[in-house]
């Protein structure tokens, strides 16, 4: 069976709440629909991206938007069903030149450092990075919400650094280390999506660490894609490097990753949401599938635990908006133990109040690291208080809380303990 059908007879599709909540996800991921980035470049804009400045692409960028949305729904209606060929200059190329623009200066993320990041000189920001991107590793993930790992899994390329400080991260080695992996550019990270998605991987999974950090190469290398790179052998090599899965093979599928004889693979933007509304904007042109991780409360708990100010304005901002667009959607919350009720409770009732069919992931695999982890050399006495696993009580409280308000947890909740397999 090839992975589109298998993908398609998963049982969670059968969930009525989870097939209306990732239907555009889902018929792209089985090339039924072509992914955003790939609209995109099909439609025409009347300016030379690299001679504008940053508000004229920003003005071309927003008009550009309504021009796909209106061609994005001609094709889920099946008005539509084939799209113009590629144009040049397009707005997946406003896009990327948007991208570069946001960079240096950048004001990719709600820092706002504005650090010259092209110039090697330049002061460092919050996220320590320059201007290239940094990977650490890019493999099929086999751990994610059974909607992203499908059958063949996920194709996530880990990016290094992140623009938050979360005592607790278990990802640290990669997000706390600016030098973590190695440099790459867009033709790289198009090659890495390429050879992903040819083998099966359902999307592809921007992740770190933060991906807004290195948003410019990311929207370079969807350009690429967009208008019909394909990787050589000399490509394929120069990446083998980053291959988390050279103990595991992975067959090319022929059926996989095209749509109308263009490249296509759903673009899956799994992030801290602590960016900019620009930032948003542009990313609505090309991410098909959200994956954002609501962690904090109203409070000073993200203050205290991530060194992270204007946290839930920026991230319930930024959700809010997503909720506007009627963007496919996947929300994820880490329970915390002591954080039920300053984090937990509210999240869920900011997320039924504003995004009620949203499914929700509730995850109960914290697990102390970091600073917050006795016996590291990193070790805060002040992290104490979560210097342990959450209770059971912690966690019931955080489900049946869920399951008060309505959400749409239990099935990407609870879907590994095989409760709804």
């Amino acid at each position: 069976m090839s992975p589109h059908a298998a993908f398609d007879r998963l049982w969670i599709w059968q969930e009525p709440r989870i097939a209306r909540a990732l239907a555009w996800y889902r018929a792209v991921a089985t090339d039924r629909l072509p992914a955003k980035f790939v609209i995109a470049a099909s439609v025409p804009v009347d300016l030379d991206p690299a001679g504008a400045d940053a508000e004229a692409l920003r003005a071309a960028l927003l008009a550009g938007t309504a021009a796909l949305e209106r061609l994005r729904a001609e094709l889920r209606s099946g008005r539509r069903d084939d799209l113009p060929p590629p144009a040049r200059p397009s707005l997946l190329d406003v896009a990327a030149a948007l991208a570069e623009r946001l960079a240096s200066p950048c004001l990719l993320c709600r820092w706002h450092c504005g650090v010259e990041r092209a110039r090697p000189d330049a002061k460092p920001g919050a996220c320590r990075l320059r201007w290239p991107a940094r990977v650490s590793v890019a493999f099929h993930h086999l751990g994610e919400e059974l909607p992203i790992r499908g059958v063949a899994g996920s194709g996530t390329v880990f990016f290094a650094s992140c623009n938050m400080r979360c005592a607790f991260c278990q990802n640290g080695d990669i997000s706390a280390d600016c030098e973590a992996g190695r440099e790459v550019g867009a033709r790289e990270l198009a090659t890495l999506a390429f050879r992903l998605r040819r083998e099966g991987c359902h999307n592809v999974n921007w992740v770190g660490g933060e991906p807004t950090l290195h948003l410019h190469h990311i929207a370079g290398a969807l350009r690429l894609l967009g208008h019909g790179f394909v990787p050589d052998a000399r490509d394929l090599t120069g990446v083998r490097d980053l291959d988390g899965d050279r103990w595991s093979y992975w067959e090319v599928q022929p059926e996989v990753g095209f749509w109308r004889g263009r490249f296509n693979v759903p673009v899956l933007w799994n992030s801290n949401m602590y960016l900019d509304r620009r930032v948003l904007d542009l990313l609505r042109v090309l991410v098909d599938i959200w994956l954002p991780d609501f962690k904090f409360g109203p409070g000073r708990c993200a203050v205290e635990l991530a060194r992270t100010p204007r946290y839930w304005e920026t991230v319930t901002g930024a959700l809010g908006t997503l909720a506007e667009w009627g963007e496919d959607v996947l929300v994820r919350h880490l329970v915390m133990p002591e954080h039920v009720e300053c984090c937990t409770f509210p999240v869920l009732d900011w997320l039924a109040e504003h995004m009620p069919e949203v499914p929700v992931n509730v995850m109960d695999q914290y697990h102390p690291d970091m600073f917050a982890l006795p016996g590291s050399p990193h070790f805060l006495e002040r992290h104490r208080p979560i210097a342990r696993r959450p209770w059971e009580s912690e966690i019931a409280a955080a489900f049946d809380h869920a399951r008060a308000r309505g959400l749409c947890w239990a099935e990407v909740s609870l879907e590994k303990r095989r409760l709804y397999a």
